[in-house]
């Protein structure tokens, strides 16, 4: 238990079987259920720990589907006289409506045998692509004969065993089988997507962890996320000798001031000494290694496995996530496009890591949504995609993409994500610090500025011992007046702006160093009239976060092949921040903040074109910016706008 309140207080991954909400006590899951743990051999001889809860209703006449989540965070609690105190679905709703719940530790973690592997690499079928519709025979022969293979294994197979062995082997089920999971267990639900056992009809990946190098737990853009890193991997990376109920922590680590204590460690390579990993960390010390968007990286992004999925999907993530936002989007964008026909569903609210499971969610930091998001969630969407495509119950009637429009708090239905744009709006950054629609005229034009490595710019305000979740929204003065970071601020809009889908930025700048980290923040600034929030917090001219992101800029060009800057040469930047639904009402300000580091949840950029992972003091070095705003040089954000 002291390991799963960690694990939610501190990142906020969530374990589904133990999700907040207080559904029921042990006496409601022992009187309406029969707990069974079992060993199932997988294909290679591997045994993988699995608890099961069978309703004790079911007969030949009274038969349940089947609802699975395959997690690295502990299937527990462990033995078959142990119930647990909550559950045993994810919320009361699912737990009353009666399905066969469960719960396996995957191969290597906790009580399974087999060795851990982060992000296990998918394994393809001998040529397999998406098929054409006189293919889908010959497709289906290939997915049958992967599914069989003794040898070859990912989690695609260990899920079709797991099933395979449920269907036979649990009583009174109805053959039909759902897979969910939030976060890690988000990556294990679309990881059984590709070649999926025929009886898996409906899935939920939430807040999956997609692709860690390019926008999810691990990287950003090839930065190197610390501080959510340094916390988790000294429990998740303890080593096992074999199967464990419980993992210890590497070290002892309780600092008060996470800003300090990150800059007093110095280069990142010193996590590595004798006080914290000291070597000790298989994955910690594999993300250091891989700096570039290696084969290692590559084997472990699912997206390109996402081809010709047959389950009805619904992907489910959350705008204020500070961890697998990219995840959520990306997983549903890779099945649109690679699995023609499939039932795909997105969800986005204003929730951040698994906020959709909390008990209530009507508020966050200074935000009120004036509604239980979380229980509109799990009652209209989660509830009945379940029922309706495991038990032939009522109907699931959601749009294609539901979204919450977070400058309205509204709900908003779409046929397409990103919706069917009415045109890209273009916003110039401009002299006087200054966000405009009309490009700039003049020449040679820039703001110069110093990035210093030794006092980078806060991440958030004040002092915070562990992160700080509400930093997606927080409020941007606190660094707005530091010479480090660039302002631009528009007029005060005279119509509503809503913005939906990607942001680009397109950034001309130049650096004296041969490497920086670029950091575009998307601010909507209330106007002054802005009343109080029902906390008392005073929003007059608040700069409320709502989009950021950081491009490590050695890779502005590639990911696989780093480019060194050139000192003095302009050079062009550009990135995608992931997507918003955002209404920038009449009467605020659209504001862009750029700056060179985001501390300490973004390691520091040396500034000088190294290998992060191993640089030294001396390799951090002040650097000289430039960033560019003239005719030549028209550095500008552009903003995705629905239909009028």
């Amino acid at each position: 238990m002291r390991i799963k309140i960690l694990l939610v207080a501190l990142l906020g991954s969530f374990s589904l079987s133990y999700a907040q909400s207080k559904s029921a006590d042990s006496l409601f899951v022992r009187q309406h259920y029969n707990k069974l743990d079992r060993q199932i051999t997988m294909r290679d001889g591997v045994k993988l720990y699995t608890v099961i809860y069978v309703p004790k209703e079911g007969s030949s006449t009274n038969r349940y589907p089947i609802l699975m989540e395959r997690t690295p965070y502990s299937a527990g609690p462990y033995g078959e006289t142990n119930y647990p105190k909550s559950g045993p679905g994810p919320n009361k709703a699912l737990s009353e409506e009666k399905y066969i719940f469960v719960n396996q530790d995957v191969r290597g973690r906790y009580m399974s045998e087999g060795n851990f592997e982060e992000m296990t690499p998918g394994v393809d079928v001998p040529g397999e692509s998406t098929p054409s519709a006189g293919q889908k025979k010959a497709t289906a022969t290939k997915s049958h004969k992967k599914s069989t293979q003794p040898t070859a294994t990912d989690e695609s197979t260990d899920t079709y065993d797991t099933i395979e062995w449920l269907l036979k082997n649990v009583p009174n089920n109805n053959g039909r089988v759902g897979l969910m999971g939030i976060s890690y267990p988000g990556f294990y639900a679309s990881a059984a997507l590709p070649n999926a056992h025929p009886a898996l009809k409906a899935v939920s990946p939430q807040a999956p962890v997609t692709d860690e190098f390019i926008g999810d737990d691990a990287r950003h853009n090839g930065a190197f996320f610390l501080l959510d890193n340094f916390s988790f991997m000294n429990y998740f990376d303890s080593p096992r000798q074999g199967p464990l109920e419980n993992y210890e922590q590497l070290f002892s680590w309780r600092p008060t001031d996470a800003y300090k204590f990150f800059l007093e460690l110095g280069p990142v390579k010193n996590a590595n000494g004798p006080k914290y990993f000291n070597n000790r960390a298989k994955i910690w010390n594999e993300y250091l290694q891989h700096d570039t968007y290696d084969d290692y990286w590559q084997k472990r992004n699912i997206r390109p496995h996402l081809k010709n999925v047959k389950p009805a999907t619904m992907i489910v993530g959350g705008w204020f996530d500070a961890e697998d936002l990219f995840g959520a989007l990306r997983t549903y964008e890779a099945i649109e496009k690679q699995s023609s026909g499939n039932r795909n569903t997105l969800v986005m609210g204003p929730w951040t890591h698994g906020a959709w499971a909390r008990e209530d969610w009507s508020q966050f930091g200074p935000l009120s949504f004036g509604q239980n998001t979380a229980k509109y969630y799990r009652d209209n969407l989660e509830s009945t995609f379940f029922a309706f495509h495991l038990k032939d119950k009522g109907k699931f009637e959601a749009p294609e993409a539901l979204v919450f429009d977070t400058g309205k708090n509204e709900w908003k239905s779409f046929d397409a994500w990103p919706p069917k744009a009415a045109g890209a709006r273009h916003f110039y950054l401009a002299p006087g610090q200054k966000l405009t629609t009309d490009k700039s005229t003049g020449n040679d034009s820039f703001e110069e500025y110093v990035s210093d490595p030794a006092k980078p710019v806060p991440y958030t305000n004040g002092v915070q011992a562990r992160r700080n979740s509400q930093y997606v929204i927080e409020d941007q003065r606190f660094v707005a007046n530091r010479p480090d970071v660039v302002v631009f601020e528009s007029d005060v809009l005279t119509e509503d702006l809503t913005v939906a889908g990607p942001i680009n930025a397109k950034l001309f700048a130049s650096t004296t160093g041969t490497d920086a980290d670029f950091i575009v923040k998307v601010i909507d600034v209330l106007p002054d009239s802005a009343k109080a929030n029902p906390q008392g917090v005073q929003m007059a001219n608040y700069q409320r976060l709502v989009r950021a992101e950081v491009l490590r800029g050695k890779f502005r060009n590639s990911f696989t092949t780093p480019e060194p800057f050139k000192p003095g040469e302009v050079t062009a930047v550009t990135m995608q921040l992931p997507d918003v639904m955002h209404t920038f009402k009449k009467g605020h300000r659209l504001m862009v903040q750029v700056q060179h580091s985001w501390f300490p949840i973004v390691d520091r950029n040396p500034q000088t074109f190294v290998n992060i992972g191993t640089a030294d003091t001396a390799d951090f070095q002040k650097a000289t910016m430039r960033l560019y705003h003239d005719a030549n040089h028209p550095s500008e954000i552009v903003l995705g706008m629905t239909e009028k």
